[in-house]
């Protein structure tokens, strides 16, 4: 009799995982990962696969490490690509290249390629080993699931439909004062943020910066959960992108570091080191062009680096805002008109300002109106278009796909200089015969 009925009972079982997958997956869930195994050992792969993948990722691991290595091998080739990817990014690397070499290589191809992202992108900040809660539990089945995990410091959890698909989050604080039998997707809350695997790094920042948020749900494409970015990953992106634009603006690598090789830091930053030379020649050949303006009038070699110091520091200005409003998505490449209006608006006010103060200090240093004028009305000039320069660079290297806080400095660098230097020299030259 006991050798009919388990035949019968496996039948019933495999239809049962056959018809009602997301019902059979719960039930899964519920059991132990050693009894679940035995359960799905004894049903052909095809038969459990749409079960098996419904699986929490965490659960569906344990589950999957309790079966045959041939079963466990068929059940990660033919689930959904997404739904392996998931369950293998909770292995350690060696184990996870051990199972991936036993399968077909298209298919362990395929996996990898899921499983590795970009430079600089969600899916390279997110905690893979991290299981979202599905909403048809109740919220004793939630908690009993939270104290299996066994991971610490989680102040919320996610919450995912049958398909994966992510719909909300749950506060532990609120399962911990709700009744057991209270179904999850009551107290499930809305979502704060979520960002896509493949979304940049600075959207990542971004949202940190613009919500009150600690942890940030990632899925993939299609709407499925695949991990989590815990806080300190997100503090950790802030603090990159901080120091990244601090070392590309002044043409150092973003990727050299403080202990990198010397070897290294020559072969990064040699080459911006010689672009900046050759801007430098330009910006003293057009100096040259006023050589005999300036060995007749002594004083203009004094008050040279002042115009080109202060245009220096407007465009600086103007670059540094208009990058940060690039980086954080606060604009886009039509609002260039507006960041154009303003900062010009700001030098020019600037430039006038500045332009009084410095032509009081050179009429008591010089008593000459004449030199006044020329400074004044340089330094005016010099400042607006680096104000112009300052917002107008990044923007458009943006717009030719090229890295804005790479380059920008350097161009501008160009601009202000040659801009400042042929302004003031080039109006003493009108004003020559006055001086």
């Amino acid at each position: 009799m006991n050798a009919a009925v388990l035949p019968a009972a496996a039948a019933l079982n495999q239809r049962f995982l056959l018809d009602y997958p997301h019902e059979a997956a719960r039930l899964l869930e519920s059991m132990a990962p050693g009894e679940a195994a035995g359960v799905l050992a004894q049903q052909p792969a095809h038969a459990v696969v749409r079960a098996w993948q419904a699986l929490g990722p965490d659960v569906a691991r344990a589950i999957l490490e309790q079966l045959p290595e041939a079963m466990a091998g068929q059940l990660l080739a033919e689930a959904e690509p997404v739904a392996a990817a998931a369950v293998a990014a909770q292995w350690e690397p060696e184990e996870r290249e051990r199972r991936l070499a036993a399968l077909d290589p298209h298919v362990a191809r395929e996996l990898r390629d899921l499983l590795s992202y970009p430079e600089r992108c969600a899916g390279r900040l997110m905690d893979a080993d991290a299981s979202p809660l599905h909403e048809s539990l109740s919220v004793g089945q939630a908690l009993a699931r939270l104290k299996a995990m066994r991971r610490h410091g989680m102040r919320e959890l996610f919450v995912v439909d049958d398909e994966g698909r992510l719909t909300g989050r749950a506060e532990i604080q609120d399962l911990a004062v709700t009744d057991d039998a209270r179904p999850l997707r009551e107290v499930t809350r809305p979502l704060l943020a979520a960002v896509q695997a493949l979304d940049p790094q600075e959207d990542v920042v971004a949202l940190l910066q613009s919500k009150p948020i600690t942890e940030v749900p990632v899925v993939n494409v299609a709407g499925r959960f695949v991990g989590v970015i815990r806080h300190a990953a997100l503090l950790s992106a802030l603090e990159q992108a901080s120091s990244v634009d601090i070392q590309t603006m002044v043409g150092a690598s973003r990727d050299e570091r403080a202990l990198s090789s010397a070897l290294f830091a020559v072969r990064k930053r040699l080459p911006w080191l010689q672009i900046n030379l050759l801007t430098a020649f330009l910006a003293a050949a057009v100096v040259g062009l006023f050589e005999s303006t300036i060995a007749r009038f002594t004083a203009l070699a004094v008050l040279m680096p002042v115009v080109a110091g202060q245009s220096g520091n407007t465009g600086a200005q103007a670059l540094a805002v208009t990058m940060r409003g690039l980086v954080l998505r606060e604009i886009g490449l039509r609002h260039w008109p507006r960041v154009l209006a303003k900062e010009t608006g700001a030098a020019l006010v600037n430039g006038i300002a500045v332009a009084a103060t410095t032509g009081l200090a050179v009429y008591l240093w010089s008593g000459s109106a004449v030199l006044v004028t020329i400074v004044a009305c340089a330094m005016v000039i010099a400042m607006t278009i680096a104000g112009v320069a300052g917002a107008l660079v990044p923007i458009a290297l943006h717009r030719f796909g090229l890295d804005p806080a790479q380059s920008s400095s350097i161009v501008l660098t160009t601009i202000t200089d040659v801009t400042g230097f042929f302004a003031f020299l080039g109006i003493a030259t009108l004003l020559a015969s006055r001086l």
